[in-house]
């Protein structure tokens, strides 16, 4: 059944078309993936059907009653509500009957004489809060907690959190709200690979309809079951997920090259039948009418033709080649006992891993494991608490991170040429080659689009001739056809690689090795899909075979080893009041406090 009729909408702002006749059917129970390029007009479409911008032209036909969740922008919520309470003004119909029923509940208690008519009036709101599934309101939201790991957000006042966390909990609200439709627009932004994973299966379960922008090929193929690519300003619909939309495209794109080849073919020959039948009437004489009347007649034929346009076969991309470099030192890094704290905040404890060169590796784990501090220790930004970390001497490293700097009152080219020294006039070529044309050289750095940043990244690094690359979430910001442009340059990079990302198609295309930061660090030689597979193994396998058991009690002689290890280990920490070290002294507490039992 329908719930949303699209019909011939078109937008314009300032002057430039964004919409040219765009036209979408939506069903109940619809998954629908809206892909296309940066700028391509993708949350503007969303915005009209959420009825927060109106059309140049065309008509929104929705279904009567129906109910739209769409996160435009995050909301304003007294300072004195926390996370878990703006979760739970996703019930806010629900609660109101719930307190109707505590007031009837009172007032029957204290108005004996009026009990039939409020058992009536009970009897109906009761039946409205089963209807709403009131009574599975507390199971509801503690799924949602655990699947998009909000629990460490609950208690925090809403109004103090990052702009990432407050999207998180607004998502997980409006989940929780169960609309008929579901505007997402990039939902993964902010989420770890396994709230990732958790949201795929929910909205593969969502009994709504679901129109979502992603450039998550990965969450794409999970999710959707039919895509609309919107291009110059046109919708076109592939059924099927994003692989299986590959697929035709190119084959409906080869189908249509083919068919524009012909028709130029024969266009061709019309012209120059047209042209001997013009020759040979002036060449007659006298000159000849009925050639003429044929010429034109063949003119007014080739006119009506309706042109097939031709397919652009490969899109502009920016044009990213990392050149050979030298080779760095055998050993890249060695990490030995590494320890990491914020304050009181223990990140971790004790990491240690060698990476060798030219090694491929990704850093895994959930957010706050510490992905992105261990970076900052390898870049040399941060230093460890405890343990050491060695630097290959030959190291000649680039970062491309999601919090670099950027002097935002500076034009782009000023940047650009502060950190590669050549004419202005090579930086310019230099830069059209990362789709910056023209006069955009001379933006601010302050107008420029998330995406626009990352390429203006990778342009100084492939011309600063490094052999070691760290990269922090390098595909956030980017399209999808961006983020394999760069996926083609970064498979030619001959150094060593080492990446933070939540994009699973760009760590199991890159990365033959994974580190994950979870209890310690575990090293898997495989994909991440490899990794995944052998922790649930590892899970499944420990679920079937623990067993519980009351802890066992350490004898008079295993409590003297332990605490004689613990005191070496204490008395080679170089600092003594850090968390480690007090750490390990409360364990020596605990097994002093057990030895004193023995007498």
């Amino acid at each position: 059944m329908m719930i949303c009729d699209i019909q011939h909408l078109t937008k314009q702002f300032g002057g430039e078309t964004i919409l040219t006749d765009v036209s979408l059917f939506l069903n109940e129970h619809d998954r629908v993936g809206l892909i296309g390029r940066n700028g391509s007009g993708k949350t503007t479409l969303l915005r009209l059907l959420a009825r927060l911008e109106q059309p140049d032209g065309g008509v929104i036909y929705q279904k009567s009653g129906l109910t739209i969740g769409y996160l435009e922008q995050l909301p304003v919520y007294s300072e004195t509500m926390t996370g878990l309470d703006v979760l739970w003004t996703a019930f806010e119909d629900i609660l109101a009957i719930r307190s109707r029923m505590q007031q009837l509940e009172q007032m029957m208690a204290t108005a004996p004489e009026n009990l039939d008519a409020l058992l009536a009036r009970y009897a109906e709101a009761t039946n409205a809060f089963e209807q709403k599934d009131g009574y599975l309101l507390d199971s509801k939201i503690e799924r949602m907690v655990n699947g998009l790991h909000l629990r460490p957000l609950l208690t925090r006042p809403f109004h103090q959190l990052s702009g990432g966390e407050q999207t998180k909990i607004c998502l997980g609200r409006m989940l929780l709200m169960e609309p008929n439709l579901l505007i997402l627009d990039e939902p993964t932004n902010h989420l770890d690979l396994a709230a990732v994973e958790w949201l795929e299966q929910f909205l593969r379960d969502y009994t709504g309809t679901i129109l979502l922008v992603s450039h998550d090929r990965v969450f794409l193929d999970a999710v959707v079951t039919s895509i609309v690519e919107l291009e110059d300003g046109e919708l076109t619909t592939y059924i099927g997920n994003y692989s299986a939309f590959v697929v035709e495209r190119e084959r409906r794109l080869m189908e249509q090259f083919h068919a524009y080849q012909e028709q130029q073919k024969k266009i061709k020959k019309m012209k120059e039948a047209i042209r001997r039948l013009r020759q040979w009437a002036n060449e007659a004489s006298p000159p000849s009418e009925k050639l003429f009347r044929k010429a034109k007649s063949m003119e007014r034929a080739l006119e009506r033709i309706e042109r097939i346009k031709r397919p652009q076969l490969e899109a502009k991309t920016a044009d990213v080649s990392f050149s050979s470099t030298d080779h760095t030192s055998q050993v890249v890094f060695r990490a030995e006992e590494l320890s990491f704290a914020y304050g009181i905040r223990h990140i971790f404890d004790d990491v240690s891993f060698e990476i060798m060169a030219q090694d491929r590796i990704a850093i895994v784990g959930t957010n706050g494991s510490g992905k992105s501090t261990l970076l900052s220790l390898l870049l040399d930004e941060l230093s460890p608490e405890a343990g050491t970390l060695t630097r290959g001497p030959s190291n000649r490293i680039g970062c491309l991170s999601q919090h670099a700097h950027f002097e935002e009152d500076a034009r782009l080219i000023d940047w650009f040429r502060d950190r590669i020294a050549v004419p202005e006039a090579e930086a310019r070529h230099i830069l059209a080659r990362f789709l910056f044309f023209g006069p955009t050289v001379f933006r601010s750095i302050l107008s420029l689009s998330g995406g626009e940043r990352v390429r203006l990244q990778l342009a100084v690094l492939v011309h600063s001739s490094v052999n070691v690359l760290i990269l922090d979430e390098p595909t956030n910001h980017l399209d999808i056809e961006s983020r394999e442009t760069l996926e083609e340059a970064l498979e030619n990079f001959s150094g060593t690689l080492i990446a933070v990302s939540h994009d699973r198609y760009f760590l199991n295309r890159l990365f033959p090795q994974i580190l994950w930061l979870e209890n310690g660090l575990t090293r898997y030689h495989g994909t991440y899909t490899y990794a995944q597979q052998k922790r649930t193994e590892f899970a499944t396998s420990s679920s079937l075979h623990v067993t519980p058991q009351k802890p066992k009690r350490l004898s008079q002689h295993e409590l003297e080893v332990q605490i004689e290890r613990l005191e070496q280990k204490l008395a080679k920490r170089e600092k003594p009041t850090d968390t480690v070290s007090k750490s390990i002294q409360q364990q020596l507490d605990d097994l002093y406090e057990q030895l004193l039992q023995f007498g």
